[in-house]
């Protein structure tokens, strides 16, 4: 490991219990900073409410108020995931009545970019609504240091992440999930952006930046976008902005293998997109499953699409300026 990251590591690596939610609270009266969470959701009426409830409770009180906005970005569900989380009190919109001038992609990143356009907190905080057992401290824990200090403009949140066994949800002899991260994310950070190999969960959906890195970052559309603003935030304000933060445990719903292969050939796509800027081949990946007779091939496109920074959105800028 690089000398520069052992230091990163031991300076910019906090527990959520380093800042009290007091001493939040008063960096965040002291400053005027206003805070959004963003849930991208689909189809996840069996968790969202949880989260959204716990939110409000925790954070969204008189005497509690770290979270300005809570808003729920549903990217097509077909189930109740809309209807429960604006029951537990979050504002619900649809990908889709977004920037509707641009025909929306399918795609965790597409709804992420289009959250700037409906939210206005000064730090966005980005969390996955599949998460079961959700703790307050997810929110907390990465918004801290960017009430606290001026100097951080990107958090992720670091965790356990025990690999469930499917029966009453109980880990699995102590294996970790996240197998993405370690067969594919790492090993690209570690020989292509070693200054970003002291991030523990690199590929985790949660985590917190100011709304003024965020606008100036390009946004990849499918799974491939945690690393690429991962990446694009070292290049942009350097590896001193940066911080992650341990929140204890993350739970959430794990996939399945063929998921994982195309979420690993995004985040691949995405890679090296950075790693060459340029026209690159537009790839497709082929899976098999076995049928009535056999194995059958199943062949999928694999995200490629970004979309660009925000603040080139002339909507955007119309409305930061209203």
């Amino acid at each position: 490991m690089l000398e520069e990251v052992e230091r990163w590591l031991a300076g910019r690596s906090w527990s959520a219990a380093d800042r009290p939610l007091e001493q939040l609270l008063e960096a965040k009266r002291q400053t005027g900073r206003t805070v959004s969470v963003v849930l991208p959701a689909l189809d996840e009426e069996a968790t969202v409410g949880a989260i959204v409830a716990a939110i409000r409770a925790d954070l969204m009180t008189e005497e509690v108020p770290l979270v300005d906005e809570l808003v729920v970005l549903d990217s097509g569900s077909t189930d109740r995931t809309a209807e429960v989380a604006a029951a537990a009190g979050a504002r619900v919109v649809h990908r889709d009545s977004v920037l509707p001038r641009i025909p929306a992609l399918p795609g965790k990143g597409e709804v992420l970019w289009r959250s700037l356009l409906v939210t206005s907190g000064d730090i966005v905080c980005f969390v996955d609504a599949d998460l079961r057992e959700f703790s307050s401290t997810f929110v907390s824990g990465i918004v801290g240091p960017l009430l606290t200090d001026p100097e951080v403009q990107f958090v992720k949140a670091m965790y356990d992440r025990p690999l469930d066994t499917g029966q009453g949800g109980r880990p699995a002899g102590g294996e970790q999930g996240g197998r993405v991260t370690e067969l594919v994310a790492r090993p690209l950070l570690n020989l292509h952006w070693p200054r970003l190999a002291g991030f523990v969960q690199p590929l985790g959906g949660e985590y917190a930046a100011r709304r003024s890195l965020l606008e100036r970052l390009p946004f990849p559309v499918g799974y491939g976008v945690e690393l690429g603003l991962l990446v694009d935030a070292l290049h942009t304000v350097g590896l001193d902005a940066l911080a992650q933060v341990d929140v204890g445990v993350r739970r959430h719903r794990h996939q399945g293998g063929q998921a994982l292969g195309r979420m690993a050939a995004a985040i691949y796509r995405t890679a090296q997109l950075r790693l060459a800027r340029g026209p690159l081949v537009r790839p497709r990946l082929t899976q098999f499953e076995r049928g009535e007779h056999g194995f059958v091939p199943r062949t999928t496109a694999v995200d490629t699409e970004e979309r660009p920074p925000m603040a080139e959105i002339p909507e955007y800028a119309e409305r930061r300026a209203a």
